[in-house]
């Protein structure tokens, strides 16, 4: 997600296409918003000029003290404030916001995402154990972490305390009960020697997610996840999760884009970005 509301999101190259192709509801749709967006990314509705029945919107921190989007279908609001370890100060508002979405018969009213990092020994807090919180043992397939070691095991752990914090101590309520995307983007810290480590902290986060019967998904260009990540195995809890693509230039380019490969080998595309006037749009693929 952008760091500032009118900077866009860093557009990726374009992914290699899956066999899926553009389902048989596609043009329709396709047509219905154009008409709502008009081809070119300027013709998208600001605040206030209009009602987009498809679309929807995610907002975070920086639109704190901004009018937010009016008309969304479906609403995805960020739970931190821009670092893996904080608190969106406006998160509160904006939840109230998002319940006022008018609703897409593929897509849950309100979803939440949350930044992701691997910052090793440059942050502020690194894991040492496998409990989380203190007392609190947790299984960690890549175990044991102990003090020192910013390989797997504890990258593993230091996602699995973040997802914890971000559902017990950021105030969201009844937190099993959302979908949790994870932002996974280059301007966090991540290890560029350890993509292995870099994964883990996905797997930790994704297994906290499950625990409490949270659905997971995935954030990310195709340019960003392959130099975070890159690949990833049948066997990891990560290969499963929908994808929710980043990069697209307008409305007919992310309705397009639901054909693009998944982030992961066992995903599908199930959301494509866009941004226009200072604001991230979403479509919910068919």
């Amino acid at each position: 997600m952008r760091r500032t509301p009118a900077t866009p999101m860093p557009v990726s190259r374009a992914p290699a296409r899956s066999t899926r192709s553009v389902p048989g509801m596609a043009a329709p749709l396709l047509a219905a918003l154009l008409l709502i967006c008009g081809s070119p990314a300027y013709a998208v509705p600001s605040p206030g000029e209009g009602v987009q029945s498809l679309l929807g919107n995610d907002i975070s921190w920086p639109q704190c003290n901004t009018a937010f989007p009016t008309g969304q279908a479906f609403a995805i609001v960020g739970v931190n404030n821009g670092l893996a370890n904080t608190t969106n100060p406006c998160l509160a508002e904006q939840l109230d916001w998002a319940e006022g979405s008018a609703g897409h018969p593929g897509r849950p009213t309100v979803s939440l995402y949350v930044n992701t990092a691997n910052p090793g020994a440059a942050g502020s807090w690194w894991p040492a154990e496998d409990e989380y919180p203190a007392g609190r043992a947790v299984h960690n397939p890549y175990g044991p972490c102990k003090d020192g070691d910013y390989g797997k095991a504890c990258a593993y752990m230091y996602g699995f305390a973040k997802a914890y914090d971000d559902a017990h101590h950021r105030g969201i309520s009844n937190p099993g009960s959302y979908v949790w995307w994870l932002d996974v983007e280059t301007e966090n810290s991540w290890s560029y020697t350890d993509k292995d480590a870099n994964r883990t902290v996905l797997e930790g986060m994704t297994d906290f997610f499950h625990s409490i019967g949270a659905q997971v998904g995935i954030y990310s260009s195709g340019r960003q996840w392959d130099q975070i990540v890159g690949t990833v195995s049948g066997s990891s809890n990560l290969y499963s999760l929908p994808s929710w693509l980043a990069g697209s230039r307008n409305a007919s380019g992310a309705a397009m884009a639901c054909s693009h490969a998944p982030l992961t080998g066992g995903g599908e595309v199930e959301l494509t970005q866009f941004v226009s006037r200072g604001f991230d749009y979403n479509y919910s693929c068919p």
